[in-house]
């Protein structure tokens, strides 16, 4: 649940009415609101701007995208906003660290937890997935092997050529 607070409301009309766009740089490390609204733990904001276009896997000068942001904050409500917006989780930055790894180097364990629990997810998922396309193959190919039948054989019954 989020709680609407006047930052947050501020924070939406004040970068629109400076004239930035949702996906823009705002300064030199290219950082756009997305990054800063993460950075800043206002989850209110980050949802607002995820739902007006902002790109949640947008990376800045070093490489760190909004997750990476929320990471370094320890908010579990901006993660899990950009997790419902389908942010990527497993990007590296520039130094090679994703955002799992910047939540455990600034103590933040739950957020390392939490991104650690949804890797691990997404993995037994593609895992799954990739098992199931292969298991589907490979009957079908030996559905079609076995299931041949020749319409015609010497003594008027239907043969399966195997």
């Amino acid at each position: 649940m989020f709680l609407l607070e006047t930052e947050s409301l501020d924070c939406t009309s004040d970068l629109f009415e400076s004239g930035f766009a949702v996906n823009g740089g705002l300064n030199g490390p290219g950082q756009s609101p997305a990054h800063l609204a993460a950075c800043g733990g206002q989850a209110f904001c980050l949802l607002w701007l995820l739902q007006t276009g902002a790109d949640a896997n947008q990376q800045d000068a070093s490489g760190e995208t909004p997750m990476h942001k929320a990471a370094r904050a320890g908010s579990l409500e901006c993660i899990s906003v950009l997790m419902a917006s389908d942010a990527h989780f497993d990007i590296c930055n520039n130094g090679g660290q994703t955002a799992e790894d910047i939540a455990r180097s600034c103590g933040f364990e739950e957020c390392g937890r939490f991104l650690n629990m949804h890797r691990r997810t997404r993995a037994l998922k593609n895992a799954s997935s990739s098992f199931s396309e292969q298991h589907i193959l490979s009957s079908s190919h030996a559905g079609q092997k076995r299931g041949r039948e020749c319409s015609t054989s010497q003594d008027g019954k239907k043969a399966r050529d195997w």
